[in-house]
């Protein structure tokens, strides 16, 4: 379906400049939620990866 520029909807683009406070709550979003989830996983992920190498390799110093 072609649009023929009577819809008011056709004038608001996807790639419109973002709003100061939506720039500030995709901030406090990333800072407060996915960056401290995302550490915590990276750290356990480590820590699993530790863990299963002991299991072939034996505990460090053994």
């Amino acid at each position: 379906m072609q649009s023929n520029g009577s819809d008011p909807r056709d004038e608001v683009s996807d790639d419109a400049p973002s709003t100061r406070t939506e720039e500030l709550r995709s901030f406090l979003f990333l800072s407060a939620v996915t960056a401290p989830i995302l550490a915590a996983l990276l750290v356990a992920g480590f820590g699993f990866v530790v863990w299963i190498f002991q299991m072939f390799a034996g505990p460090p110093g053994a």
